[in-house]
């Protein structure tokens, strides 16, 4: 498409001038999503949800060989279709385009080219009307993953887990009108929930809004996520009974039983481009073999204990189920589109050492071996909630993955001394953090940054951001990572 300065299009596809869409962009406040209508393509985007307040925007859209410029709305009934223009390729192809301003110049910037009526057409368009992202600075687009295949980069990348929650309104306009599986489950919603902190923070990493226990159904763990008490298990597994009731690996068909997975993955991928590094994740077996016994989540996790201490057999044959199905949903998630893969250990800190070298420990390496043996070049991340204490555990599985990620509790430069030099570390700011000043979140990023050294290190909370965080703080957080330049930090420490 042409660019545009000083407020005009020089060659304007359709044969007509855009100074006008020029002003309207300026001055636009854009929703966070919106409802649109594109007329004559036949073509109704209306997911179900409300939309924003907000003036109107303008873009152009292209299907069978007709261009258009859509007025959006911030509801469907007032979007209309402002101009047509025809063009000689014609086709099946749609073509969504927003206008960006970038450096005073007028964009009218291409968002992904897919069939009609297909889910992409769909999601091609409400990404054409979402807001615009901050432009990325030259060769930093993907620092997280070029950081994670242990490069050198110029200052530390970051995103932070829970990035997508209820912290950002945005996000809660979703969470208090659909259950957590509808949105994880919908590519079209979850795509936009894992975008929104990408838009709003410019995290150098977009998750997929997704959870740890998603592939547990396509096994026959069914679950549900209800508002207020966390997931619920209706049939916990506590005999071998039930056990043996769960699907082997061989049986487990991500591409046909979690197909949005995919979905969502790809469009991802398609929408940040060069912009960002996309990341994937997997709960690791322990967590979610505790998660199917305890039928819910809980402060401690009797059921099973009992189990580990009276049958440990069921358990362990519940884990080896388990540790075959996470290596091969991580292969999906890496061939659908994920450039960065994280392994959570949620429940890590209900073990002690001794407990985690036997009941984690094996398995998760087992999952991660898997992955690593099919997809080498794709950068794995172990995170542990609770890893205080089992450094030198964890150190088992540092040839097998590219970053250690540490929780809040650990000390960071003790981390690097364990772990050596040339490790990459992500972490550990305590969330709780973001809840105090702005100078004490600042003086925070700067203790983990130094603790960390120089140029291995991925900055990130320690745990979950969790509801009430302002979304200012992330905001800073975000810039104080992006502020925190090698070179300039090291002058100082070595003056001192």
């Amino acid at each position: 498409m042409p660019e545009s300065k000083m407020g005009v299009l020089s060659e304007d596809p359709c044969g007509v001038t855009s100074a006008s869409i020029c002003a309207q962009v300026t001055e636009i406040s854009y929703p966070q999503k919106m409802c649109i209508l594109v007329k004559k393509l036949r073509r109704t985007y209306t997911p179900g949800w409300e939309t924003t307040s907000g003036r109107a925007g303008t873009l152009w859209v292209r299907g069978g060989g007709v261009w258009r410029c859509v007025e959006v709305g911030s509801d469907v009934r007032t979007s209309r279709c402002l101009e047509e223009h025809s063009n000689e390729s014609g086709g099946n192809a749609m073509e969504a385009f927003v206008p960006v301003v970038n450096g005073g110049e007028l964009r009218l910037q291409r968002r992904q080219t897919v069939v009609r009526g297909s889910r992409a057409a769909k999601h091609a368009v409400l990404c054409a009307a979402s807001p615009p992202v901050a432009p990325v600075a030259e060769g930093q687009g993907k620092i997280l993953l070029d950081c994670a295949r242990g490069n050198q980069v110029s200052r530390p990348p970051v995103w932070l887990m829970r990035q997508a929650g209820r912290y950002m309104s945005a996000f809660r306009e979703y969470s208090d009108k659909y259950p957590f599986r509808q949105r994880s489950e919908t590519p079209e919603i979850a795509i936009e929930l894992s975008l929104q902190p990408w838009r709003a923070f410019q995290t150098d990493g977009v998750i997929m809004f997704s959870d740890i226990l998603t592939p547990l159904p396509a096994i026959g763990i069914e679950f549900d996520i209800v508002k207020g008490r966390g997931p619920t298990f209706e049939s916990p597994l506590r005999s071998q009974a039930d056990v043996d009731r769960v699907l082997s690996v061989s049986d487990f068909d991500p591409h046909s039983k979690l197909p949005f997975v995919a979905e969502t993955l790809s469009a991802l991928r398609s929408e940040i481009g060069d912009a960002c590094t996309l990341l994937g994740f997997v709960g690791c077996p322990w967590t979610l073999a505790a998660y199917a016994t305890e039928g819910s989540s809980k402060k401690e996790i009797p059921a099973t204990k009992r189990m580990m201490y009276s049958e440990p057999q069921i358990l362990h044959s519940l884990l080896d189920k388990l540790a075959d199905m996470v290596g091969e949903y991580a292969c999906f998630q890496i061939e659908s589109g994920a450039e960065v893969l994280q392994f959570f250990d949620s429940w890590a800190h209900h073990l002690t050492p001794a407990q985690y070298a036997e009941f984690s420990l094996p398995y998760t390496l087992r999952s991660i071996e898997i992955a690593r043996r099919r997809h080498l070049d794709t950068p794995l991340i172990f995170f542990a909630n609770g890893g205080a204490g089992k450094l030198e555990l964890i150190q088992k599985l540092a040839p097998s993955v590219n970053v250690v990620g540490l929780d809040w509790a650990t000390d960071m430069a003790d981390a690097r001394k364990t772990f050596g030099k040339d490790a990459v570390l992500q972490g550990n700011m305590d969330p709780l953090v973001l809840l105090g000043s702005d100078d004490h979140i600042k003086r925070e990023v700067q203790r983990v940054c130094r603790a960390a050294g120089t140029g291995r290190h991925i900055l990130n909370v320690g745990h979950g951001v969790v509801q009430g965080t302002p979304e200012r703080a992330v905001g800073l957080f975000c810039e104080q990572a992006r502020a925190y330049l090698y070179e300039e930090s090291a002058a100082p420490a070595a003056a001192r």
